[in-house]
């Protein structure tokens, strides 16, 4: 059995390593604070206002503006502080495991299916 290091790339994946999660320290923050009401409130009635107050990149407010999932992967985003921030999306896991490996829903879930047997 061989096991990867973190310098291997794994196709369709974006590798979230210290440079990444230094990179993402703000929009990850800002993602987390999503799990309380009033904050998703705050979100929802001035979302660039709401970036700003943890700091977010321009490349990272680009991304939320856009709801590019696989952007904010890119500028740092962890998949599950962006869980967060999807679910207010109406997204949910397989939809972005979708979204990153450029399936639809339904192929990705036959993928994950077929993994299981």
């Amino acid at each position: 059995m061989s096991y990867l290091d973190n310098k291997t790339p794994i196709p369709g994946t974006i590798m979230f390593d210290g440079s990444k999660a230094r990179k993402g320290y703000g929009l990850n923050k800002m993602c987390y604070s999503l799990n309380d009401q009033s904050a998703r409130d705050e979100f929802a009635s001035d979302e660039m206002a709401y970036c700003e107050k943890f700091g977010l990149t321009e490349g990272q407010k680009e991304a939320i503006k856009n709801r590019d999932v696989i952007g904010l992967l890119e500028q740092g985003g962890s998949i599950y502080f962006l869980a967060k921030f999807t679910g207010g999306l109406g997204l949910n896991m397989q939809d972005i495991g979708a979204i990153q490996t450029g399936m639809t829903v339904e192929e990705f879930r036959a993928k994950l299916v077929k993994a299981g047997e």
